[in-house]
Order: C-alpha cells, then sequence, then structure tokens
C-alpha cells in the first residue's frame, strides 16, 4: 500500500463538531463574518448556515453544511455539523472529507453524549483535534473543571499521547473572541487566535503524487438547473471540468458520468472553476445514479477508495399512504409509487436512512438511527403538501447466532436529587441498569444508566413529568447486547370515537371525566379516531359528536353555559410516542390525528378474537 508523499500547503480541510447547542454554528457565523467572506456593509443574516426550515425553527442542525474562508492566502473547508445523535451519519460524512476537527465544548455544561461520539470517531479516523471551549461568558461557566473532564473523555475514548496534548483556546463565539487564555482580552477581541491555530496545527491535506483523479462522494445535492449533484474531497490528483470521468459504486458497478459544471465554495456560495486539485472539497453537477461512498475516478484509471461505513439503524417506521376518511381534504394524497420515490430520494443524501421497497403491511418500513430523525422526514414531508400514515417506532432486533440482540442506549441524567429515585425506578423497572451516580452542587445529581432502546420509546415525556420539567437526558447508542426480556409498559388507554362527523360542545363537556381531550368543538372525527387519553388502562369507545335533545322544556341556550377546558395543541413527536401497536398517526399539512390501524370497532373486535384463538 503506498503512503502518501506531497501534501496541498494552500487548504485546510476542518470540520466543527460538537453536542447539539454548544454553539457551532454560532462560531462558523463568526468566522465567515471576520474572514471577509461577506463585503462590507452587506447584512449577514444570523445562523446563515442553517438553511433549512426546520434547522431554524428548531435552533439545530440536521444536515451538514459546507463553506470556505481564506486566512493569510490559505483557503479553509469548514463543515458545520449536527449535534444531535440521530444525525450522527452527517458527522460521519463530513469527517470523511477533513483533516482535522475544532471540538466546541460548552464553558458549563462541559462533555455530553455527543460530544462522545463525535470525538470518539474523529479520534478513531486519526483527524487532528483543537479544543474550543466555548461560553466561558456565562454565570455558571466552569472552566478549569470542563478542562479536566474534557481530558478525562479523551483518555476514555483511547486517545494516544499525542492525541492528549491537543491545542486549546477559550472562546465567546456569539461575540466572535477566541483566546488562548482565560486571561485574555474576551471584551473586543476576536477570532484571529484561532484561524492562526488553524493554519499551525490542522495539517494540510495529503495525497499520493502518482495517483490519478480520485474523489470520494460523501454527500448529495440537488439543483433544478444542473440536476443531481455530488460533493467530495479531491483524494488524489487533478481533474478539470469537461475531464472524461466514471464512477465506481457499490459490488464493483461502473457507469460513465457526463459532468456538466465543476464548482468549489467561496464563503456559502457555489463557484465555476476550470480545475480541481488534492484535498479541494468540489462539487459535481449534473450526475444520475450516483450515492453517497461511491468513487469518482478518471476513466483511463478507475481505482475504488475504502467506501464511508457508517452504523447500522436501531429504529424503524412503517410509511404509508392516508387512508383515513378525510384523507386528501388537507395536502395532497400520494400513490405508494409516488411515496416510495419520495422516500427513496431521501436515502440518496442521508446514508444513515433506510427503505424497504417492498409494500407490506399496507406501508413502506424505513429504519433510521432515532425517532428524531424520522420525526424531521415526517415534518419535512408534510411540509412539502403530503399527507400520509405512520406507525409506532419499534427498535431494529438482531439474531446472532442464534442469539437475540437488542440496540441498548448510554443515558445521561441531570436532575434534581429529589427525583433520582423515581427515575431510577422507572428505568431499573424497564431493563435499565445504573452505570454511575454523582452528586453535585445545588442539590442534584447526575445518572448514567444502560437502557434498551425500546424502553426509552415515549419515555422522554414521562422523564419531563417526573422531573416537574426541570431534568435534562441525553443519550448515545453504545451498541448492541443480549435481549434483557420484557418488561410491563405502564400506559393508559385512549378514548376512540365511534362516529364521522365532528366534535361538539356537549358530547366533549361529558367525555372530559373519563380522561384528557385532544381535540375542540369543531374538529372532524371519524370511526376509529382517538380524541382522548382515558383515564382507565383500557380503550373507551365514545361519541363526540353527541348533541343535546332538544325538546320544549330545554333549549340550545342552557349549551352555552359548557366550557371546554383547553387542550394542548397535538404535535407530531408527542402524537408518535403515544403511539401502541394497534395504532398510527395520520400527518397532514395542517393536522397531526392519532388512529387505529383498523378503524371499524366491529372489524377490531373480530381480529382480537381470531388472534386469541391462534395466540
Amino acid at each position: 500500500m503506498k503512503h502518501s508523499d506531497s501534501t496541498n500547503p494552500s487548504i485546510r480541510n476542518i470540520a466543527i463538531i460538537a453536542h447539539v447547542d454548544h454553539g457551532k454554528t454560532t462560531l462558523v457565523d463568526a468566522m465567515l463574518s471576520q474572514s471577509g467572506a461577506f463585503r462590507e456593509g452587506k447584512d449577514m443574516p444570523e445562523r446563515m448556515m442553517d438553511s433549512m426550515d426546520l434547522e431554524r425553527e428548531r435552533g439545530i442542525t440536521i444536515a451538514a453544511k459546507n463553506c470556505s474562508v481564506v486566512w493569510k492566502g490559505i483557503k479553509i473547508n469548514m463543515l458545520d455539523t449536527p449535534g444531535h445523535a440521530d444525525f450522527g451519519g452527517e458527522v460521519e460524512r463530513a469527517l470523511s472529507m477533513v483533516d482535522g476537527v475544532i471540538l466546541l465544548v460548552d464553558a458549563s455544561e462541559g462533555p455530553l453524549p455527543q460530544t462522545r461520539f463525535v470525538l470518539g470517531k474523529a479520534l478513531n479516523l486519526g483527524r487532528s483535534v483543537i479544543v474550543l471551549v466555548n461560553k466561558i461568558d456565562r454565570n455558571d461557566a466552569r472552566c478549569a473543571e470542563v478542562l479536566s473532564d474534557v481530558y478525562d473523555l479523551f483518555i476514555d475514548l483511547g486517545a494516544n499521547d499525542a492525541q492528549l496534548d491537543f491545542p486549546l483556546l477559550y472562546a465567546v463565539g456569539k461575540r466572535g473572541i477566541a483566546n488562548a487564555s482565560l486571561e485574555g482580552n474576551f471584551e473586543s477581541g476576536n477570532l484571529n487566535p484561532l484561524f492562526d491555530m488553524i493554519l499551525e496545527q490542522i495539517p494540510a491535506p495529503s495525497y499520493i503524487s502518482s495517483e490519478p483523479f480520485q474523489m470520494l462522494v460523501s454527500d448529495l445535492s440537488y439543483s433544478d438547473f444542473f440536476g443531481r449533484q455530488a460533493i467530495g474531497k479531491v483524494i488524489h490528483g487533478k481533474t478539470k471540468a469537461k475531464d472524461a470521468l466514471v464512477c465506481l459504486g457499490e459490488n464493483g458497478t461502473v457507469k460513465n458520468l457526463n459532468v456538466t459544471k465543476l464548482q468549489t465554495y467561496e464563503g456559502i456560495t457555489l463557484v465555476d472553476t476550470d480545475t480541481a486539485e488534492s484535498g479541494d472539497i468540489i462539487v459535481l453537477s449534473g450526475i444520475a445514479d450516483v450515492k453517497i461512498g461511491d468513487t469518482i475516478c478518471t476513466r483511463d484509471a478507475p481505482k475504488a477508495l475504502p467506501r464511508i461505513v457508517i452504523d447500522e439503524p436501531t429504529v424503524s417506521m412503517r410509511f404509508s399512504v392516508n387512508t383515513s376518511p378525510i384523507a386528501g381534504t388537507e395536502g395532497k394524497n400520494p400513490t405508494s409509487t409516488i411515496l416510495l420515490e419520495r422516500l427513496k430520494k431521501e436515502t440518496l443524501k442521508n446514508v444513515s436512512l433506510q427503505v424497504d421497497e417492498e409494500n407490506r403491511g399496507g406501508g413502506f418500513l424505513v429504519r433510521a438511527r432515532g425517532e428524531f430523525q424520522l420525526v424531521i422526514l415526517i415534518e419535512t414531508l408534510r411540509r412539502e403538501g403530503f399527507e400520509l400514515g405512520v406507525t409506532r417506532p419499534e427498535v431494529i432486533f438482531k439474531f446472532v447466532d442464534g442469539k437475540k440482540m437488542e440496540p441498548v442506549e448510554h443515558v445521561y441524567i441531570d436532575c434534581a436529587e429529589v427525583y433520582a429515585g423515581n427515575v431510577t425506578m422507572k428505568l431499573n423497572g424497564h431493563k435499565g441498569r445504573m452505570l454511575a451516580y454523582t452528586s453535585q452542587a445545588g442539590g442534584r445529581v447526575h445518572l448514567e444508566f444502560s437502557v434498551p432502546a425500546r424502553a426509552l420509546l415515549g419515555y422522554r415525556d414521562q422523564f419531563l413529568t417526573d422531573t416537574k420539567g426541570t431534568g435534562i437526558m441525553n443519550t448515545i447508542f453504545s451498541g448492541f447486547e443480549d435481549y434483557r426480556g420484557d418488561f410491563d409498559e405502564f400506559t393508559n388507554g385512549f378514548l376512540v370515537s365511534d362516529h364521522n362527523g365532528v366534535g361538539v360542545t356537549y358530547g366533549l363537556f361529558h367525555l372530559e371525566p373519563h380522561g384528557y381531550l385532544y381535540i375542540v368543538a369543531g374538529d372532524p372525527v371519524y370511526e376509529g379516531m382517538i380524541i382522548g387519553q382515558h383515564n382507565l388502562r383500557y380503550d373507551l369507545v365514545v361519541n363526540p359528536s353527541k348533541e343535546k335533545k332538544l325538546s320544549n322544556m330545554r333549549s340550545t341556550s342552557k349549551d352555552e353555559a359548557l366550557t371546554l377546558t383547553p387542550i394542548q395543541p397535538m404535535t407530531l413527536e408527542r402524537a408518535i410516542l403515544l403511539l401502541q401497536e394497534d395504532e398510527m398517526v395520520e400527518v397532514t399539512p395542517k393536522s397531526v390525528r392519532i388512529r387505529k390501524i383498523i378503524l371499524s370497532e366491529l372489524e377490531r373486535k373480530k381480529v382480537l378474537r381470531e388472534s386469541k384463538k391462534t395466540g
């Protein structure tokens, strides 16, 4: 195997990695501003790298983004990565294109679960790491303790001596200030120390001078003007805009490419270029049938690079067309073919998603890294105007040598000590195992558990209730382990409508004593639709459309005095977490409803009788 013999000193490729909300995107904004990527006097949008509406609304990064700055004549390609564990596939793709990372750690919160995940990936790939302790202006900043925790994390992840000797900066990312020590000026400083450290500490991209052009496809995009776009780093060699190229796919497939455009990043925009060389991050347009992990190279010397290896999915949901009685009234109800095409399109740019193309059980099985990733996909589809139905999330089991294996999460919890007993009881009752219990200042405790992923489905809402909204819970996938056995799910039943029509004040008012309602008067209802939660652990079939019978002695004016208890609007996340095996969520651009998979009460009873006979 040949080793690299040359470097490109005019380029540095870095990724910004961190736990969610530790300030990655804000830091990138400041770096773009101070590097001169925007003309003087031009307004720079806040969180400019979060271009998706969902990213701006939720304040998180969902998809990795590319941009570049120039510092002292050297081009720095930067990749802003997601901080949420469910989008770890985006982080892994980003790391395949860079030679080093900037690890952001909040000066108060310290290293958190996703910090461990992204740092572990970077260290395993041998990437150089710059540690940036961010938000040191927080009133609760504890820089010394956090730095100690960072060292402990490096050691715990098996870092070698060179990796342990990491360069360190302190920063206030929102102000665009970084310094080598806490004694520096954090009132009127800048990010010059960070830019200089990138040039000094992050190695220039290396390559083998004798190798022809090779590019690893790490990301995909689409342009209405230029079609499919392949994004990746030039590993070896050079290419020109009109060169004859070939794509090497899985299983040795070879496809000729007709590249229409060659581009690189300047700031946050793409610009045309005639030539790309080793180390460049480029975008090739007009490419069909290219997948993430493919190698693009010259036709004269085709040679595949190692494919990107992504952690396997752990959760699945079934997506189907909307089959409710009011389907198509609030959006476009796709055919199964159209829905499948849209789901497959998503897998082209999201390598951690998998779709079973066979329409079994009335829908397509979609596998992902976590339930939040699936929620984002569903929300994206509804914003595109789709109506669809989705079933309860289910964990994905494996069988190794005949043994049933299940995904297990490492759970990190920070809560008041008074709630720790209840949290521990709940998780232990769901096959969780306590790993650590640490008392902290202010009467709070830090807990760590090993918990089956199936036990955490729907648990977040319960956790917030148990901790009065003051607890913090983070999870990270730790691997597959032996199946830990069954456990009881303590869930209440539902109030299920037996009528088609609309909710009526009179009928809903008399249902309130039986549970908590999800609908208000005037909302559409249909047979099999779930209109509330029952107080008891079984379903209750009800009539939310019931109206008061009128007579000469009773009039509608009496009904005006009835007042319904205000309800909390149903959200997609909440609806999904409430689901049981025989239920699904109806999602439209306007509404989120929970329903029985089998709408007819008579049919549900028939299926139940048959299952008892065969069971």
